[in-house]
């Protein structure tokens, strides 16, 4: 299991499960020629996209960014359209850390689409319950809210299964919060209305989670967004802001879909990686 230690914290990340999407719609209009040099696809032209959570370990407290794409609830048809190989096993990788479901007690959706909310529940016979029951689950309140009551285009991936067990465990905030010192989330919006970045700051260190602003290492370049976007230009303003600000100071990037990287920093021209935690992939 791939670990790494941030200042006084700890940040281990768990076998959430893997899914395999369309390359091109995971690149929008990059034309296949520039971001295949970037990330490798099969033959059906999909790339490999983890959703494996990080724990995040804070004295006390046990810390989940976002849920892993579950187990035991997707039909063969989801499956099959959305390209998913292996299904979560936090619970089995919890236990490899002497803990259990029940340890952890925070919760941060960086949005709630169902590759990163599905672990939220689980069936127990056959009743949906909360995978996580003593967990504060924090989220936008604009992504709440659209959880709920999602359009035509967005109830594709925002699942009722996925928030009816865990509402009264939900926390929603407006603009930023800061979940415990030196731990912020802040919404951004553009990859959904209700999207946020997770902001670490930990002994004169920082690392940011930029979640689906930038899912792997090869969507660095500001321009390089998603056609799953459903606010593409505030993605991309987002991404310029964070980006090269995380560039100029020196931070630690942390992502949740990237197959090759956990966490890495680019030189102060952002072209190299001068640091990485690199990802061994669960037996």
């Amino acid at each position: 299991m791939d670990s790494f230690k941030f200042g006084q914290w700890n940040l281990s990340w768990l076998d959430g499960g893997i899914t395999n999407m369309d390359g091109g719609a995971m690149f929008g209009v990059v034309p296949k020629p520039l971001w295949s040099k970037k990330y490798p696809h099969n033959d059906a032209n999909q790339i490999e996209l983890t959703t494996e959570p990080a724990l995040l370990t804070i004295d006390n407290h046990h810390i989940l960014i976002d849920s892993g794409v579950g187990h035991g609830k997707l039909s063969h048809k989801k499956k099959r359209n959305y390209g998913v190989t292996r299904e979560s096993k936090i619970e089995q990788s919890l236990e490899k850390l002497d803990l259990k479901t029940i340890d952890i007690d925070i919760i941060l959706m960086t949005h709630m689409h169902f590759d990163h909310a599905s672990g939220l529940t689980e069936f127990k016979g056959e009743k949906l319950v909360s995978s996580f029951p003593n967990a504060k689950i924090y989220t936008s309140a604009v992504e709440w809210d659209e959880m709920r009551s999602p359009n035509i285009r967005s109830r594709n991936t925002y699942w009722e299964e996925n928030w009816k067990p865990i509402q009264e465990q939900v926390i929603t905030f407006e603009g930023e919060i800061e979940v415990l010192p030196g731990l912020k989330m802040i919404h951004t919006g553009g990859h959904s209305n209700g999207h946020s970045i997770v902001l670490m700051e930990q002994d004169g260190e920082t690392m940011v989670h930029m979640a689906d602003l930038m899912p792997t290492h090869a969507h660095q370049n500001p321009l390089w967004v998603l056609a799953y976007d459903d606010y593409p230009m505030t993605s991309i303003a987002a991404k310029q802001d964070w980006i090269k600000k995380g560039i100029a100071n020196n931070w630690w990037f942390m992502f949740y879909h990237d197959s090759f990287y956990r966490a890495l920093k680019w030189d102060e021209a952002g072209k190299e990686i001068v640091d990485s935690v690199k990802r061994v992939p669960f037996e």
